[in-house]
């Protein structure tokens, strides 16, 4: 199901086998919470643009137009015309960051939905048969997500409840897996590595969680505010202990330079709505660097983004009318922003594929870990 090709200091070359289709790892998963790119993506142009694995969550899918529906239609591989791997997240996040009221209890967690303040709940079953009605092809395990920093008590029966949901995770879709009913009877679970900031809640939470045998290993809980140096220190602190020969997803995660630093301490999959957000407002990703299209330097600029780059944006447009469509608010600037920034991300994990299949890892990550986090001046 996942094999690793080649490996080079801690950075790993992969290959997974799923019921739709093979993921070239490391990847990028280009998010479509709803089931859509925000900015006007099509699955249409997620083809285009080169994406392995579209990303969708369970808790707004739910909400909205729900999973019931989803499943009367065949499942969201049909409902949005994708017919490559899809990964939803378990809501478990979702309900840390959007609920203003909840309460977590050892059944699961009541909230109020952000969209209409109805009251919802949501425990692993309720997770597992949610996204079995979707029937994405890799499921989540319902975990709890905690602010950084946290009490260290907390942190602690948090991330033992995350084990003790993750048991009902796993036993839930099994049954559901065997079901006649069921579309997806293939679906695989990743489990959630939690323990906020603590060295040894991280290792205990993640050896624990190795003994499930599952079909992947995400460790969640970051980027929720704590610098990227904390990051990077958990990542190196769990590693060790994650099964060498299963997938490896670090969650809501993040900049090229982040890719670059977590793929170099051997991280596999990734996810982060931060490229399609930034370029809703003209921020833009590329090979020289960060730059806004909205800077007055671009009104009469001809060259293309980035001419490195033969996404659809910079195969036919200029900065300087790019820039006037952000100007007069045209939606086509936001839209082909948006499919620069993960044609850009795409490339960027296929780059990073290239050189360690030329056993050249380590070159690519000197020459561009640096200079991919400047401002551009180009």
């Amino acid at each position: 199901m996942f094999k690793v090709l080649k490996q080079e200091g801690n950075a790993r070359r992969g290959r997974m086998e799923t019921v739709h289709g093979t993921i070239e790892t490391p990847v990028f998963m280009n998010v479509g919470t709803s089931a859509a790119i925000k900015g006007g993506v099509s699955t249409d142009d997620l083809r285009e643009i080169g994406c392995q694995v579209e990303l969708s969550n369970t808790y707004h899918l739910h909400i909205r137009p729900g999973d019931d529906l989803i499943y009367r239609l065949g499942g969201l591989h049909k409902f949005f015309n994708w017919d490559k791997p899809i990964l939803t997240d378990s809501g478990g996040f979702q309900v840390f960051s959007l609920a203003k009221l909840r309460k977590i209890t050892e059944e699961g967690v009541w909230f109020n939905s952000h969209m209409d303040g109805k009251r919802i709940f949501m425990g692993p079953e309720e997770s597992m048969r949610i996204q079995s009605h979707i029937a994405s092809t890799i499921a989540m395990a319902f975990d709890e997500c905690v602010e950084n920093p946290a009490p260290y008590a907390y942190a602690k029966a948090s991330s033992e409840r995350t084990i003790r949901w993750l048991k009902r995770s796993q036993d839930e879709l099994r049954r559901l897996n065997a079901m006649e009913s069921t579309i997806n009877k293939k679906q695989m679970l990743f489990g959630i590595n939690q323990g906020s900031t603590f060295d040894d809640l991280r290792i205990e939470n993640m050896k624990r969680t190795a003994e499930f045998d599952l079909d992947g290993y995400a460790i969640g809980g970051l980027a929720v505010g704590e610098e990227a140096e904390v990051m990077y220190h958990i990542i190196e602190t769990v590693e060790p202990y994650m099964p060498k020969d299963k997938p490896r997803y670090l969650m809501g995660v993040g900049t090229p330079q982040n890719i670059l630093e977590a793929v170099n301490r051997g991280v596999d999959f990734f996810d982060c709505v931060m490229p399609s957000r930034n370029a809703r407002h003209g921020n833009l990703f590329t090979w020289h660097g960060k730059m806004n299209i909205n800077n007055e330097k671009y009104f009469a600029d001809e060259r293309p983004i980035d001419k490195h780059c033969s996404g659809p944006a910079c195969r036919s447009y200029s900065r300087a009318y790019i820039r006037h469509l952000f100007k007069a608010r045209e939606a086509l600037g936001m839209r082909l922003c948006v499919l620069h920034n993960l044609y850009f991300y795409n490339e960027l994990m296929q780059k990073i594929r290239d050189a360690m299949d030329a056993g050249d890892w380590k070159g690519f990550y000197n020459a561009h870990v640096n200079r991919l986090a400047e401002r551009s001046e180009d």
